[in-house]
């Protein structure tokens, strides 16, 4: 049985912990509710702008033929990966590697044996993933979460697009973490590029329209805009995904740490009274020995 010396400062350390862990669930709180209402006011702008391609792009030469929607043999494949930058949110972070993992090792095994697989991560940890395993990252957007904006993710879509057009890569797929709730966050892949045509939504014809100022400069304008937001948002959806994860976290850490001290008070009482009960002990055995003499 531990001496009580060495149960106090269990049970001091333990204390601290759960404040810390307590204190960083009401951060994550606060910090969820902006990123929750930040993703809910995108959805639906980002849903339309959807929409609004989809529908004045359906049958148009102009928009087949832009170079956005142009499908190649598929040899040079950049993922996307899309993680928090700290730790300390439970299975965030993993679920994100493991799921572009297995993307990578079921879609496109041979171009991962010729080397033809890479990683732009946004968020540190995705980067540091990759990175142990030998994977070539080409891009690692830290810190882009502390000063989350439309700018930021904007540099890092630039840089996908024109590696795009540029034949550096004939595929690019994005895996992030879609908000649900505070407990539920949903891993996603999609394709980013080429731009793959939805077969869910009801399109009208084009002689629906009249474009001004004309039907290729609108869609000329419409696709790059539409890549950007479609970027931005499921970095917004990791955004509050992390934080409800990590308030979730926090949260089981600061029980877990009230069961500990529950267990070490009682380790401590009964530590603390086997050692009143063997002082009373050796006070009758002197007594006894006293007596005797």
């Amino acid at each position: 049985m531990a001496n009580l010396k060495e149960v106090r400062n269990r049970i001091a350390s333990v204390n601290s912990t759960q404040q810390i862990t307590k204190a960083m669930k009401m951060v994550a709180a606060a910090k969820l509710r902006r990123a929750q209402d930040n993703i809910l006011q995108m959805r639906p702008y980002a849903q339309k702008l959807g929409e609004m391609l989809q529908t004045v792009s359906a049958g148009a030469e102009a928009a087949q033929e832009n170079p956005f929607k142009q499908e190649r043999p598929i040899e040079k494949v950049l993922m996307v990966v899309i993680t928090s930058d700290r730790g300390l949110c439970g299975a965030f972070n993993a679920n994100v590697s493991k799921a572009a993992t297995a993307v990578i090792n079921e879609k496109y095994a041979a171009q991962k044996r010729a080397g033809n697989v890479h990683i732009l991560s946004i968020g540190k940890k995705g980067g540091e993933f990759f990175t142990r395993r030998g994977y070539k990252v080409n891009a690692l957007y830290e810190d882009t979460f502390t000063r989350l904006s439309f700018g930021v993710v904007r540099q890092a879509a630039d840089e996908i697009m024109n590696a795009f057009l540029n034949n550096q890569y004939d595929i690019v797929e994005i895996v992030y973490n879609e908000f649900k709730n505070v407990a539920t966050q949903i891993v996603r892949v999609e394709q980013f590029l080429p731009i793959v045509e939805s077969t869910t939504q009801d399109t009208a014809t084009p002689g629906d329209y009249i474009f001004e100022p004309s039907e290729e400069e609108i869609i000329k304008e419409l696709i790059p805009k539409s890549l950007k937001i479609q970027l931005y948002r499921a970095v917004l959806e990791s955004n509050a995904s992390e934080h409800g994860a990590r308030m979730t976290a926090m949260d089981k850490a600061t029980d877990n740490a009230g069961e500990l001290l529950k267990n070490l008070r009682i380790e401590y009482n009964r530590s603390r009274q086997a050692a009143i009960t063997t002082e009373i002990l050796e006070i009758v055995a002197g007594a006894e020995a006293l007596a005797g003499n």
